[in-house]
């Protein structure tokens, strides 16, 4: 697959991430991306500067890319976290997520990373959720929004949003699904050996 036909997922860093919000959608996204690469797609992560971020729990992960460097994205994956909360009163940030909604043709999200986009007006009149301790923040800042409390995610055409935390997962795989093949997305599935049995 040449250079230029491969597509490209964007997953955004940022201080204070939740982990798995951006590392499992990683894992899913990587494992097929590299397992299966005629199928035309690569991520990585991105962040505002391009330099290492620290997540919420203290785990650093170095971005291969800067919001000023990154190649065009056409699938952009928003995780969630506390670090979310700062971004929702950064005019600059949501500019930047306009701007990439203008340019990209699938937006995705993960937990609170929704509370971005809908500060961002990108939810406005659509069904979209969140982390379940953040759903009614949701509504508030955008009453027009059709809060679904009870999906593991929304799709709904160009924007997929996610509830919290290991339900990011669930939505990488139906990504997958969705943009090669539900055979590639239960490859996957079996591959990182996802089978969710809670033992509690």
């Amino acid at each position: 697959m040449s250079e230029e036909a491969t597509r490209n997922i964007g997953i955004l860093l940022f201080p204070d991430v939740e982990e798995l919000d951006a590392i499992g959608p990683w894992e899913v996204l990587a494992f097929w991306t590299r397992t299966f690469p005629g199928d035309g797609w690569r991520v990585f992560c991105l962040s505002a500067d391009g330099a290492p971020v620290t997540c919420s729990k203290g785990l650093t992960v170095q971005a291969h890319h800067s919001m000023a460097d990154t190649p065009p994205l056409d699938v952009l994956l928003h995780p969630g976290g506390m670090g979310t909360r700062p971004l929702l009163r950064d005019e600059r940030h949501v500019e930047w997520v306009r701007s990439q909604r203008r340019a990209v043709p699938l937006m995705t999200s993960v937990c609170t990373g929704s509370l971005v986009y809908a500060a961002a007006g990108l939810l406005a009149g659509r069904p979209a959720t969140t982390h379940w301790g953040s759903l009614e923040l949701l509504a508030e800042l955008d009453p027009t929004i059709d809060v679904r409390a009870d999906d593991r995610f929304v799709d709904d055409g160009d924007v997929v949003t996610s509830a919290g935390v290991s339900a990011g997962i669930d939505m990488a795989l139906h990504l997958v699904a969705r943009l090669a093949s539900t055979e590639r997305a239960r490859e996957v599935r079996r591959g990182i050996q996802y089978d969710p049995r809670p033992p509690v």
